[in-house]
């Protein structure tokens, strides 16, 4: 077995973790950010929230806290931690972002949001030329402990200006990290780490996943960044899925496992850094990869996986790596081809079977 199995494997099942053990609850991806937001708030008076509408009410008539951002993951807190770290914005991305980035270097942590991942073109040079640079044009001794939430994809038939995958475009930024997470679990604990972090991160939270939910402890603890959780494990085929991936990676693992067929479902949770070690050590044990990401095809992380892997693995491998990702399109609006756009359990079960068929088992 793969010393990359030392790590966490089912999503209810994180025994490594010390923070299992107490008191749980189930709790959606949703209340998961909330809880963690709310936690590290009131552990660290620095920590401060920003961004359009996540309060709402402010200088105009209505209710206060109405809002909580538009997924209505920041609600409540305006009440408890009051305007002055809960911040509503202007509608200016560049001014939510270069905000962030100014506070985060004169000692506050702001969580930032970006109501939509897709407007990061509007603020891009505050992440891009300033804040991911700020710790490397200063010689280290500056910090920029910021976080930038965004969510992202498709499937919520919001058209092509709100339902990108951008992930690929953060990811390929030196000087940011970047986290996906794909359950409740692991939405509360990446975002504490996220915001205990002394370098800009950027958050991106998958739209249609905000109502999953699964058992999440009550108390605070921290996730590690570039540690792959393996949420099934199996001999035969690696299945490396990215965010609301992961879901369908799981539906096929259990399909195939009836079938006496065993799958690695590798969830990295965060793109940059990504643990390419456990990758790599999961495809010397099966020789077999499929990739399943939502994002583009070109310059993507499906490709930059399956190069990884290419590179560092090739004589690992019993048939060639499959991917299986959006097509080369903006996403539709029309809800018929927004779902024949996005990739699912039926084409990754596809890609699975033509893996399994290929190379010198399936001869």
């Amino acid at each position: 077995m793969s010393t990359a199995h030392t790590k966490d494997t089912e999503m209810t099942n994180h025994s490594n973790n010390p923070a299992i053990g107490g008191k749980t609850s189930l709790k959606t991806i949703r209340e998961a950010i909330n809880d963690a937001l709310r936690e590290e708030m009131r552990r660290d008076p620095t920590v401060i929230v920003l961004g359009e509408e996540v309060s709402g009410g402010a200088g105009c008539e209505g209710e206060d806290d109405a809002y909580g951002g538009v997924f209505g993951v920041t609600k409540g807190l305006m009440p408890e931690f009051g305007r002055e770290r809960v911040i509503d914005t202007p509608i200016s991305e560049a001014a939510i972002i270069g905000a962030a980035a100014g506070a985060a270097n004169n000692g506050l942590r702001p969580v930032a949001e970006l109501m939509f991942f897709d407007f990061i073109g509007v603020s891009f040079d505050q992440i891009f030329n300033q804040a991911a640079k700020f710790r490397y044009m200063f010689g280290g001794k500056s910090k920029t402990p910021m976080v930038i939430r965004g969510t992202v994809g498709g499937g919520w038939r919001a058209g092509a200006q709100h339902s990108s995958m951008l992930h690929s475009i953060v990811t390929h930024i030196a000087g940011l990290k970047v986290v996906m997470p794909a359950n409740a679990y692991d939405a509360k604990g990446l975002m504490v780490q996220a915001i205990r972090d002394d370098d800009p991160v950027i958050f991106l939270e998958h739209k249609v996943m905000y109502d999953i939910a699964c058992e999440v402890p009550d108390e605070q603890y921290a996730i590690p960044f570039g540690e792959a959780a393996f949420p099934r494990q199996g001999s035969d085929v690696t299945i490396v899925a990215i965010s609301n991936m992961v879901t369908h990676a799981i539906t096929v693992a259990d399909i195939l496992a009836k079938e006496g067929i065993s799958c690695d479902v590798i969830d990295p949770r965060t793109v940059s850094p990504l643990d390419h070690e456990a990758i790599l050590e999961s495809v010397e044990v099966t020789g077999r990869l499929v990739i399943i990401d939502e994002g583009n095809p070109r310059c993507g992380l499906a490709t930059d996986i399956a190069g990884i892997v290419a590179e560092h693995g090739f004589y690992s491998l019993k048939a060639p790596i499959r991917t299986v990702t959006a097509p080369h399109t903006p996403v539709p609006f029309a809800p018929e081809l927004e779902d024949a756009y996005l990739p699912n359990a039926e084409k990754l079960m596809v890609a699975v079977r033509e893996v399994l068929a290929a190379g010198p088992s399936g001869a």
